[in-house]
């Protein structure tokens, strides 16, 4: 096992990766296999990591293992080299099972041989910018980019994608200049009528050329009045499915006198885990639906299993209801009604609907369930075990009642009450029984008076036993209506899964910034306007919906664009000492906190004889396409109203540039620069994290994607810790979660790591979409 290990991490495998790696059988002999080929094939036991890199990723997706031999030697010698050619490679093998392999075709697909230069990529640009000249100079960045950049990667499939788009970016910028206050304005929209206030948009999308198109339509549209076809209250018996009994118009009239005709709903989440994505669908749905309708929503804790709540699940649940901006009408809890559910159980066994049961747990699970054989027990006996129940007189597993009815999924007779001797958080050692879901559900509907049961689609088997049940007991019975649940890709959301990547160490708690619980994208940086703009803009359906992160993203981008004020930070500084400044000379810069509207404020930030700008925004050797400074290029410095120009490159004893000399000009004297870069002067020392995807697939819960399981698919990249950046000293007093745009390098927010000798930052998103991200 150890020897496993030292091979996996000498091919560039973490210690931790390695070891997930091993617990996979198939997997590790897979790859260990495929290292033995390799060295074969090299004649030696180095591996580089580039290479041991593209190994794993092939062998961990790989579906034809007798193709294992034929793929690592494209890969070691050097054929396939990135991750593009690797997935064509599986995709290749996968749809040509037959031998031989036509290898002169596969290498084809593969792009192999294929070598697209700097200059043809460049070259490429041109003629796709020439294209376009006109409606480029027309329209400029408020031309749809997306455009340039799929039609150079169609033309160029196998071309680096980071490369492609800085391309378009510098032949963009070199036709158009830099953005004007006109270009950062907002583009005019057509007039229409306003919308009530607090209304998030719901955006009808469709994907042009990479680009998404949206139709703005406001969540409480979707959800007001007819919108929905959904039943008045009072009208339940109108709904298709609605058992109408001869007592059903009295209860219905009694209900309406009791809600006066008003919109009831409620959010029921269980207190055993903390909230994520998927809850941000039901909590605008249950909550908006009633604020659309002018009704008035419940959030009711599932209090309904002892050993698994917790009480800052419920404190948690509650935050954040609340930062995404509801406020419930009440907080109940399904405890506050264990009297009157056990009454009414109690009248359940008396109306014959209802029988205590000595089958064990076990002897219930799987498919055609043989019937109890106390089906039938007298009423009267049923009862009397039922109060035995309830006074401890049984251990657990030995007796449950059951509810006589078939379930829409064919479940026969589920449980009504189990036997549980958990203390409760709420109740104490009152109850040692506890009523289930499947009876606790529509009965505290009923209770409430909920006009509308809104649940994820997988509840629709449960609609008839929830019209069931309240009819049995002669109660008035809401409507359970069902919607699509909300799944994002690349992630995971259950909470055992969740426990797992924190035990091992892959993540800090439930709220690490790269999960996508709630409470994880608010300390991300993620604004709860966002967050609901999402849900309206992925809408209201009946289906269920999988989305990708990156759409979440660009509502994320749109809120703090107009919210979050600018500031300037370098995370990789170069010291930059201007030599025709005096030592003492200092002098007040300042910066429009939204420079698209200059009149939202400004902050001051000071400017000395020494600087600091980004390594990347320095190049020694002059390269082809680079706009920014060399020793041959100036350029200028935002906001500073100065050009500086390199006179001397100062490097370490390792040849490393550690230091440049400059001199400045003021910009309305000099020569108009290629392009204007962030600095920063007598800066803040602070921590920066970016983030990346946690996962490597789209699917890490599906076996056939990941056969390694979830755990074998983290992306060992997804942190990035830089602990000494700089940020310019206007943020000093930042709080915990404000958020500000660090110019040319992204939206980032306050962590409460934070302390009052150093701050903390969360990368929240990137300023443009990652085109790696597809």
């Amino acid at each position: 096992m150890a020897d496993l290990v030292i091979l996996f991490t000498s091919i560039g495998l973490s210690e931790q990766k390695a070891k997930e790696t091993l617990k996979n059988e198939v997997l590790s002999s897979a790859l260990k296999d495929a290292i033995a080929q390799a060295q074969g094939l090299l004649g030696s036991t180095d591996i580089d990591k580039a290479t041991g890199t593209l190994l794993y990723s092939m062998v961990s997706r790989l579906r034809e293992p007798r193709r294992l031999a034929f793929l690592t030697q494209h890969i070691v010698q050097r054929k396939i080299t990135t991750e593009l050619q690797v997935s064509a490679a599986l995709d290749y093998v996968k749809s040509h099972p037959q031998d031989p392999l036509d290898e002169k075709a596969f290498e084809s697909a593969c792009g192999v041989g294929v070598v697209i230069t700097p200059e043809e990529i460049e070259d490429t640009v041109e003629q796709i910018i020439r294209k376009h000249k006109e409606q480029l100079l027309s329209e400029r960045y408020r031309f749809n980019m997306g455009l340039l950049m799929g039609e150079v990667r169609a033309a160029m499939k196998w071309a680096d994608g980071k490369i492609v788009k800085n391309e378009v970016d510098m032949q963009v910028l070199h036709l158009l200049g830099p953005k004007t206050e006109a270009d950062l304005e907002k583009k005019p929209k057509a007039a229409k009528a306003k919308a009530p206030e607090n209304e998030t948009k719901e955006e009808k999308s469709s994907t042009v050329n990479g680009e998404v198109k949206t139709e703005a339509k406001s969540l409480m549209e979707q959800l007001r009045g007819e919108a929905l076809k959904f039943h008045k209250p009072g009208e339940n018996y109108k709904t298709e499915g609605y058992v109408v009994t001869p007592n059903t118009m009295n209860l219905l009239k009694q209900h309406l006198e009791i809600t006066g005709g008003q919109v009831r709903t409620r959010f029921p989440p269980e207190p055993n885990g903390i909230l994520h994505i998927g809850h941000a669908k039901a909590i605008n749905f249950n909550f908006g639906f009633a604020k659309a309708n002018n009704g008035i929503c419940f959030l009711r804790y599932d209090d309904t299993n002892p050993e698994k709540e917790e009480e800052k699940y419920f404190t948690a649940i509650r935050e954040m209801v609340e930062w995404l901006g509801y406020k419930p009408y009440v907080i109940t809890h399904a405890s506050d009604y264990f009297q009157p559910l056990y009454d009414l159980a109690v009248e359940l066994i008396r109306r014959g609907h209802a029988y205590v049961c000595h089958q064990r747990g076990e002897e219930l699970k799987g498919h055609n369930v043989p019937s109890s054989p106390w089906r039938d027990r007298p009423v009267a006996e049923s009862l009397v075990l039922f109060e035995r129940m309830r006074k401890g007189m049984f251990t657990e597993g030995e007796a449950t009642l059951r509810m006589k009815m078939v379930m829409e999924d064919g479940k026969m007779d589920p449980v009504a009450y189990r036997i549980k001797y958990t203390a409760h958080h709420r109740s104490g050692d009152t109850w040692c029984i506890y009523p289930t879901y499947d009876y606790t559900h529509c009965l505290c509907d009923s209770i409430e008076h909920i006009t509308h049961s809104l649940c994820t689609k997988e509840f629709q088997a449960r609609r008839s036993s929830y019209f069931w049940l309240c009819n049995a007991l002669d109660v008035y019975c809401p409507v359970q209506w069902e919607y699509g649940r909300l799944n994002l890709t690349y992630t995971v959301v259950s909470k055992r899964k969740i426990i797992k990547l924190v035990e091992t160490g892959v993540v800090r708690d439930w709220d690490d910034p790269r999960l996508f619980t709630l409470t994880a994208l608010r300390r991300r940086g993620f604004p709860p306007e966002a967050i609901n703009n999402f849900c309206a803009r992925v809408g209201v359906t009946v289906s269920q919906t999988t989305t990708e992160p990156h759409l979440l993203e660009a509502c994320v981008r749109e809120v703090l664009n107009d919210t979050a004020p600018r500031a300037m930070a370098v995370l990789e500084p170069l010291r930059v000492t201007i030599t025709n400044l005096p030592s003492n000379a200092q002098s007040d810069v300042r910066v429009p906190d939204f420079p698209a509207d200059e009149s939202r404020g400004s902050h001051v930030v000071p400017f000395s004889k020494t600087i600091f700008i980004e390594e990347n925004d320095f190049r020694e050797v002059m390269e082809k396409g680079f706009k920014r400074l060399t020793p041959e290029q100036p350029v200028g410095l935002r906001h500073a109203g100065y050009v500086i120009s390199v006179q001397r490159v100062i490097k370490d004893a390792s040849g490393k540039v550690v230091e440049l000399e400059v001199t400045c000009t003021s910009s309305d004297s000099a020569e108009k620069p290629k392009a204007f870069i962030h600095w920063v002067s007598q800066p803040l020392q602070c921590e920066v994290r970016l983030y990346e995807r946690l996962f490597l697939h789209k699917n890490p819960e599906d076996a056939t994607e990941v056969p390694g399981g979830f755990l074998s698919d983290i992306n060992l990249h997804s942190l990035k810790v830089i602990e000494s950046a700089l940020v310019d000293r206007s943020v000093s007093t930042a709080k915990v979660f404000d958020k500000f745009q660090f110019e040319r390098e992204g939206y980032f927010s306050v962590d409460p790591d934070s302390t009052t000798e150093k701050l903390v930052f969360n990368r929240t998103v990137m300023l443009k979409e990652d085109p790696g991200k597809i």
